[in-house]
């Protein structure tokens, strides 16, 4: 039975060892501190996750690692994006194997597919599989963008019911759903708390990964107690961090707040560098702001190793 995608999902980090492996046993205790804040989904192999510089192998270890670990406590969708349509079909086929809730798919992002190229991406590879598809719009990274009409059309692929619309233009939250009704359910990519005012069920957030259960309790007040200013209130004491990690340094920025909390993160993988120094003392700035921790983190063990 398919599982409704609601809340606030993280698109999680990959943490690292200090000699640049996937570290297993970092992973699955990040997935239980999620779950144990209140988080509503967790998604790895994002960008956040740094999907493209894993190797399959990695890939494959990190999926059935969250999977595994998560065992059904909340859903769990696995990043599949690929430049290759047959490739994305075998990854989600994979996730599909080992017990993935859904697929989380970014278009091929290089060869800038037509509509139509698109339209045929996603059915290939919802024919292929019978886990709920969420599409995701980012069309800063994936070169081409996915408008409302052209949303309108992936809907009508039974299994892609979801989208991730990861713009600054939250009108396209309202246009999405005025032009798809029920057959597509939009997640905020960027914006959390403005679009769940416009009616997104949920949130792919990168924030949550340091904040998860201030993030999950954003989506709470709006959606399920209709507490607008208390949520935005919230919202607002959060914005910094959200900001924080919304650039283009949202990897690094993001592994350097985990690691000033007293989790090792380690750092993420070439092309990207740790933050530079200004911006690292800026992530400790945060930390302390914000009282955010890492559970049983000493203050000494809160630095970036």
């Amino acid at each position: 039975m398919m599982k409704t995608f609601r809340g606030t999902y993280t698109v999680m980090i990959t943490p690292f060892t200090p000699a640049g492996d996937v570290d297993v046993a970092a992973l699955r205790a990040f997935v239980d501190w999620q779950i144990a804040q209140g988080i509503h989904g967790l998604i790895p192999l994002g960008s956040t996750g740094e999907f493209l510089s894993l190797n399959d192998d990695e890939n494959a270890l990190v999926a059935e690692t969250v999977i595994a670990q998560a065992a059904g406590r909340v859903p769990v969708l696995i990043g599949t994006g690929a430049e290759d349509t047959r490739e994305v079909v075998r990854r989600s086929r994979r996730a599909e194997k080992l017990g993935a809730d859904g697929v989380m798919i970014i278009p091929p992002f290089y060869s800038t597919p037509t509509d139509d190229e698109l339209v045929h991406h996603y059915k290939t590879v919802a024919d292929a599989i019978a886990l709920p598809i969420m599409v995701y719009n980012n069309p800063a990274t994936a070169n081409v963008d996915l408008k409302p009409p052209l949303v309108a059309r992936l809907a009508e692929i039974d299994n892609c019911l979801y989208i991730k619309e990861s713009t600054l233009e939250v009108t396209r939250v309202r246009d999405i759903i005025r032009l798809c009704g029920d057959r597509m359910t939009v997640f905020g990519g960027i914006l959390g708390f403005e679009s769940f005012v416009e009616g997104a069920q949920g949130w792919v957030a990168v924030a949550s990964n340091v904040a998860p259960a201030a993030m999950a309790r954003i989506f709470e007040l709006v959606a399920d107690e209709g507490a607008i200013k208390p949520a935005r209130d919230l919202y607002l004491e959060y914005l910094p961090l959200i900001e924080f990690v919304g650039g283009q340094a949202y990897v690094a920025g993001t592994k350097a707040l985990l690691s000033h909390m007293g989790f090792a993160a380690g750092h993420p993988r070439p092309p990207r560098l740790p933050l530079p120094a200004e911006q690292d003392a800026a992530a400790r700035a945060l930390v302390e702001k914000l009282g955010l921790a890492w559970p049983g983190a000493s203050a000494v063990s809160r630095r970036y190793a």
